[in-house]
């Protein structure tokens, strides 16, 4: 197959184009071209998604018969895209995010679950809804919390940083809200598994790992990752409405319970999460923390020093 990925250069886009030129298709990446493309050859065009006579001129002559947008957040990102290739392509896999699903007391949230209207991710349950009245034949992943190595967002750095220093680890409320990670690769594999299933078509995946875990039990599973005695961490407790951090963030995680079934993908994908959470975490704690010098760089904890001033 012939697969545009919108992206390619940073964190699941590195895992997904691997896996794709290794299963033996033609990857292309289509990109601002400010990181280099994962695997040397590839073709990479570079250009601004968000500049329509730009995406228009630099892919209105190619064809596709797979597109994996992971990089769309709002339906202004990813519309003319599907657009220019709707009724030319076999497949648009799209990276949306469980983070759409409402609040619920019901868990763990399953795929036809209703979405939050007002969620940070609007943009991405707005995408899907396009996507379904238009008639394109898309697939959507819903990820819940992504980690491993060469994430960008601070989810198992942040409780690294801590551990490796010997500091204590603030945790809002009580320390047991249910919370779930995926690792990047296994989200990749997932991601490849859609192709060419015609039964994928018009679906929606929840893809992460296959247990959940409590943020204390989090922070402890970290610790071991990290070589340290779970029972010799310092965990603090924390009324957050105690404090007005303005817009720095004291916590990586959402204060709540997060996790979504994943036995649809399982099931219809014959998938299954190759890493348990503390394997995965020691692959990220050794091959992209300790790897970047991170343990040796300085690190602000002053939002830290302010919760553990009251305590």
């Amino acid at each position: 197959m012939r697969i545009l990925i919108m992206g390619g250069t940073r964190f699941v886009g590195v895992y997904l184009t691997r896996l794709l030129v290794k299963q033996g298709h033609e990857v292309v990446l289509f990109n601002r071209g400010k990181k280099p493309a994962p695997v040397d050859g590839i073709q990479q065009i570079h250009g601004d998604r968000t500049n329509a006579t730009d995406l228009k001129d630099k892919l209105s002559d190619e064809t596709f018969d797979v597109i994996f947008d992971n990089n769309g957040r709002e339906l202004s990102d990813t519309q003319l895209l599907a657009e220019l290739f709707n009724g030319k392509m076999q497949q648009f896999v799209y990276m949306s995010s469980a983070g759409v699903y409402l609040k619920s007391d019901q868990m763990p949230h399953l795929e036809a679950d209703p979405v939050d209207p007002q969620s940070r991710h609007k943009g991405k349950h707005e995408t899907e809804a396009y996507l379904v009245r238009h008639d394109v034949p898309f697939t959507s992943i819903r990820p819940t919390y992504i980690y491993g190595p060469q994430n960008y967002n601070d989810l198992e750095a942040w409780f690294f940083d801590r551990i490796v220093r010997d500091r204590p680890i603030p945790i809002p409320g009580h320390g047991q809200h249910l919370t779930q990670f995926g690792h990047v690769q296994d989200l990749a594999q997932a991601m490849t598994q859609v192709l060419g299933k015609a039964s994928a078509v018009g679906q929606i995946y929840n893809v992460s790992g296959d247990r959940y875990i409590t943020f204390d039990g989090l922070a402890r599973a970290c610790a071991v990752a990290a070589g340290k005695s779970p029972e010799a961490l310092a965990i603090v407790h924390y009324d957050p409405k105690q404090f007005d951090f303005g817009k720095r963030k004291a916590f990586p995680l959402r204060a709540q319970h997060f996790f979504a079934s994943i036995q649809k993908a399982q099931n219809e994908l014959n998938w299954q999460p190759r890493y348990d959470l503390v394997s995965g975490l020691k692959d990220s704690f050794q091959n992209d923390y300790l790897s970047s010098g991170r343990d040796k760089t300085e690190v602000d904890f002053s939002v830290d020093e302010e919760i553990l001033a009251v305590r």
